[in-house]
């Protein structure tokens, strides 16, 4: 009990926040961790903007979002206590890896209305609250990166917990312009799916046991050529089906 309290205490010592608050370096230092949550969340943002396309309605991908980010601050409060006993916690990533694998496997072998169909009827629990618990869980998965590369710049917890909680709200923001993305082009969710395999085998491959890291820069270069890539082939697919169409109306 003891090691529980010594763990958190640090979150609700004031005087702590009013000297992390009240200091420019430690904004400073906030700021950089932000932007390195933003990185790091690129693959989670990927993610959860295609979980929420199993959802019918646009309110109800909103909502799963929103439940989501504060299922995120609760977690990441969690972790962030916990946060140097995590570099142990390798098995984390083996089963998220394998959990995404699942996904890409669900989605390619069955429609996307077969699929909801069967959550519906299938599930204990609703579509809806089945997304939201997926995107809990993914949100702990890749919490993990996140924390201990903080918790590298900056030991101190509230500082780590602040810039914590700024880069999820920001990163929600880009999943949700990816999701907006996905509703006016279609072919952005098999490729969305394509990346997440690749998420997973990122993710298994920085295990100690194989400790291959594939840099951020390397993984933001793919998801950036995919995008454009799939954006260019949605767009000359239209213009050649206007174009039949309009020869077809011709002739």
């Amino acid at each position: 009990m003891n090691w529980l309290i010594n763990l958190y205490a640090p979150f609700f010592d004031l005087h702590n926040w009013e000297t992390v608050i009240s200091s420019g370096q430690d904004w400073l230092i906030i700021l950089s961790l932000v932007l390195i949550e933003c990185l790091l969340s690129v693959d989670n943002a990927v993610v959860l903007a295609a979980q929420t396309q199993a959802l019918p309605t646009k309110k109800q991908q909103e909502e799963s979002l929103f439940y989501g980010l504060w299922g995120a601050y609760i977690f990441r409060f969690l972790i962030i206590g916990i946060g140097t006993y995590l570099i142990h916690f390798w098995e984390i990533k083996v089963i998220g890896g394998g959990y995404l694998l699942y996904l890409v496997y669900s989605f390619f072998r069955k429609t996307k209305k077969t699929h909801t169909r069967k959550l519906k009827k299938g599930s204990r629990i609703s579509l809806f609250w089945s997304v939201v618990l997926q995107i809990e869980f993914m949100d702990i998965v890749f919490s993990i990166d996140s924390v201990l590369a903080s918790l590298a710049i900056s030991s101190n917890p509230v500082i780590v917990l602040i810039g914590g909680m700024i880069g999820i709200l920001a990163m929600r923001g880009v999943a949700e312009v990816i999701m907006k993305l996905m509703a006016k082009i279609p072919e952005l969710q098999p490729m969305a799916y394509v990346l997440i395999a690749f998420i997973a085998v990122k993710l298994i491959l920085s295990i100690p046991a194989i400790d291959i890291e594939i840099p951020s820069t390397v993984f933001g270069i793919i998801v950036v050529a995919a995008v454009i890539g799939t954006i260019i082939f949605h767009y000359v697919k239209e213009g050649r089906t206007t174009k039949n169409g309009s020869d077809d109306h011709k002739g």
